[in-house]
């Protein structure tokens, strides 16, 4: 090859000939206008002259340069996205194109010409990357998915937030802090640390994990090697966590079917005492005067929850759980059948599934709600909820309490919004997505507290007690034992049964949506070769490890198994994970980078508020509510049953199974990343690579003998005369917001100082306005056509 381009040089050709005889010297070449234009300027500068040694040498590594750049380029060029909600960047404009068949060559839709116009559409110019970061996107064969609709996405975001636990989580805690008749005026106080928790701490953690998901577009694992790659650790401990929760979280969901099975009946089964399950001791208060209500009095609520659901009697503890209920385990294995089929096709199926599961819960509210202030002595329980009693904001206990609820309310740390936001659009507005949805988890919270205490109220007045009196059992017995007591003496039981416990289980779907496609999504980006393409039977394998985890819960002693993980599977070391998170992004990230980032999406930069909550506050916040939860660990029981201490031993066993993942893996970072012990820091917690880019069409120049598009605009892979020798190359991202140079800028770029001709007064003019620039090589035209440059390029044409 070198070969015939030394004999081409050493002749004494003119500058025709030269050009002639350099495109045929390596076939199926053709050479930029910038190469012909300094073969060229040589031969009209000295005609039948050889060139010179140096200067054949030049020209040489420039072309060798092109190629070979070029050559590497290719694979990291090849990342398709799919369908872009905004233009596609313009294509990153080829050095020297390899095609046999220049004609072939097409381009983009955003810079063709329109109309039979002869101005074409100006391409962006593009901008500087952040320094320091390599934008090149990683290859990619399968295309990510998107949400069908923004709807799709707020809906499932919702979905996440709004689940069980707004419903019998925050009253409960409201109701906890009772204790007595002066502290039931304290219960109101609860919502002032609980809104000052949700503004300070649990809203800015929720857009700060949307806005990370949306910019990086990657899962819990490998985004944290574009943040600090030691902290990645993070990653598989969010995944532990998640299952987990999947295999305690979709049992109560298996008892909210039986429920909902049972409802279909004339009489529903809890509301008589007269059932082979009953005990001497049942109770049943309502229609009856002169019944007195005992400490060891049990409602037929009760019983048939206990004794009839999950026959807890025939358990001895922890140490002898039973044998598994056929019953639950068939409701088990349809609830995982739908989740299954939600999410073995992605964003597309779940995003449509939400529709009814986030959606119909609120309808329910609504319905219990009007139905419940109608009730006698509904007025109780709503004065119980809302008078304030400002003495109890001196309290540790409800501060802690307050700020608990709100992180596992909002869920940061578990992942989820990281995944339900990487399927999002680049410059989807996610401060505003954060904004809302977290508005209506907060307000959903508070509407399930009249819907549960208008319930307490009535049920106080008619068994004659005080409010704090009526419920003696808190988490899931809120749902299964007082509510249902509650809606099996109204009028129209059965259809208020129905929807609620229907509302239940959607509730409790759209959360296992959530942490399930956190798993997912992790998982399949960490390891894209092998997982690509094989979504159904990854969520097949994940479903069944879950089904298969969840049995211990399915025994006669579930319930105590459902405890101990609610406990410490998702406690301490979710809180641990959320501030170990929220200081890798804001101290070793950088507030300013990723601030600069949430500009790129939205195009302003977080406000002062932001920045200090993520870089102080929530840390602090979220540091104070794990060591009290760690100090002041009361102890553990259900119903009569009390937890020995190996049980407790085995808990936080189950919580380090997860947080240890991270210190693990910081230790493996640094033991296997080569250098010194300061060379292996600064590489761990330096960024590995840069944000993806979307929508990179192949170039011409690198994709030999194709029909790719093709682009007149930057070169995506040479340094040219809008970006300095050493500096990062634009990613292709930056091209969808650079700004447009002008027409008349352009031609005045572009128009030669007086005295200068042809192509170098073309290279002239430019590099008067940017000096110490290197050139850019150009794609040749298609033969036969004239070539209209577009009014926003810089081209320099004639100078190497």
């Amino acid at each position: 090859m070198w070969g015939g381009f030394n004999q081409l040089c050493a002749s004494g050709a003119g500058s025709g000939q030269h050009t002639s005889s350099l495109t045929g010297w390596a076939p199926g070449l053709t050479l930029a206008p910038a190469v012909q234009g300094a073969v060229t300027t040589h031969s009209s500068q000295s005609p039948g002259r050889e060139w010179s040694r140096s200067r054949r040498e030049e020209l040489k590594g420039s072309i060798s340069s092109c190629v070979q750049q070029g050559a590497a380029r290719e694979p990291r060029v090849q990342r398709e996205v799919g369908k872009r909600s905004q233009p596609d960047p313009p294509l990153l404009g080829a050095v020297i194109s390899h095609t046999e068949n220049p004609s072939q060559v097409t381009e983009p839709e955003s810079c063709r010409m329109r109309g039979g116009s002869s101005m074409a559409q100006p391409c962006p110019v593009p901008t500087a990357s952040p320094p320091g970061q390599d934008t090149a996107p990683a290859p990619q064969t399968h295309p990510r998915d998107k949400w069908s609709k923004k709807m799709d996405f707020l809906l499932s975001v919702v979905g996440f937030a709004v689940d069980l636990g707004n419903v019998w989580r925050f009253p409960y805690i409201c109701y906890q802090n009772g204790g007595g008749k002066d502290t039931a005026e304290a219960l109101g106080a609860f919502l002032i640390p609980y809104t000052l928790m949700a503004v300070f701490g649990g809203v800015p953690l929720f857009y700060m994990e949307l806005a990370l998901g949306q910019f990086h577009r990657m899962g819990a694992i490998p985004i944290w090697k574009r943040i600090c790659p030691i902290f990645k650790g993070t990653g598989f401990a969010i995944c532990i966590i998640g299952l987990y929760v999947s295999f305690y979280y979709n049992t109560i969901i298996a008892w909210a079917l039986y429920y909902l099975c049972s409802s279909f009946s004339g009489s529903l089964p809890w509301a008589s005492c007269d059932n082979p399950w009953n005990t001497p001791d049942c109770t049943n208060y309502f229609g009856r005067s002169n019944v007195t209500w005992t400490n060891f009095s049990r409602s037929p609520a009760e019983e048939f929850y206990t004794r009839k659901v999950l026959e807890i009697q025939k358990s001895g503890g922890l140490h002898d759980v039973g044998g598994i209920r056929w019953q639950l385990l068939l409701c088990l294995f349809l609830i995982f059948t739908i989740v299954y089929f939600s999410l073995w096709k992605g964003v597309k199926t779940s995003g449509k599934v939400v529709w009814v599961t986030a959606t119909l819960p609120y309808v329910v509210l609504l319905i219990l709600l009007v139905r419940g202030a109608t009730l006698p002595g509904a007025w109780r329980g709503v004065l119980f909820y809302l008078r304030p009693d400002w003495g109890k904001l001196l309290s540790t206990a409800v501060w802690v309490d307050a700020a608990a609820q709100i992180f596992f309310s909002l869920g940061p740390g578990f992942g989820v919004l990281l995944a339900l936001a990487s399927y999002n659009p680049f410059h989807n507005n996610c401060y505003r997505d954060a904004l809302l949805t977290s508005a209506v988890n907060c307000l959903t919270s508070f509407l399930s507290g009249f819907v549960i205490f208008t319930v307490l109220g009535y049920m106080a007045e008619m068994r004659d007690v005080e409010v704090e009196d009526v419920a003696r059992d808190k988490g899931p017995s809120l749902l299964f034992i007082t509510y249902p007591e509650a809606i099996a003496n109204m009028v129209g039981s059965t259809f208020f049964a129905i929807i609620f416990f229907l509302m239940m289980i959607t509730l409790g779907l759209d959360s296992t949506f959530g942490g399930l496609e956190a798993v997912i999504t992790a998982v399949m980006d960490e390891y894209p070769q092998v997982l690509a393409g094989r979504r159904e039977l990854f969520v097949l394998g994940l479903i069944t490890v879950c089904f298969l985890g969840s049995l211990s819960t399915l025994t006669y002693g579930g319930a105590y198994v459902v405890k101990l993980l609610e406990e410490f599977g998702a406690g301490c070391s979710i809180l641990a994970v959320v501030l170990l998170e929220t200081i890798a992004v804001s101290w070793f990230y950088g507030i300013q980078r990723f601030s600069q980032d949430v500009k790129a999406m939205l195009g302003f930069t977080p406000g002062v508020f932001w920045q200090v909550c993520w870089g102080a506050i929530s840390p602090a916040l979220l540091a104070f509510i794990a060591i009290s939860s760690l100090l002041d660990k009361p102890p553990l029981t259900l119903f009569d049953y009390q937890y020995p201490e190996w049980s407790i031993s085995v808990g936080y066993l189950i919580a380090a199974s997860s947080f240890i993942c991270i210190p693990f893996y910081m230790v493996y970072k640094l033991v296997w990343t080569p250098g010194s012990l300061k060379q292996r820091l600064a590489t761990c917690l330096r960024p590995e690579k840069a944000p993806q880019a979307e929508a990179v069409p192949m170039s011409p120049a690198l994709h030999p003998g194709g029909t790719s598009k093709g682009c007149r605009g930057c070169s995506g892979f040479l340094p040219c005369a809008s970006h300095g020798a050493g500096e990062p190359l634009p990613s292709p991202r930056s091209l969808e917001t650079a700004p447009r140079v002008s027409p008349g800028a352009a031609r005045a770029a572009r128009r030669p100082p007086a005295g200068t001709t042809g192509a170098t007064a073309d290279s002239h003019g430019l590099e008067a306005k940017r000096p110490n620039r290197l050139l850019r090589l150009e794609r040749s035209p298609t033969p036969g056509q004239t070539e209209a440059v577009p009014s926003g390029e810089h081209t320099v044409r004639g100078a190497l």
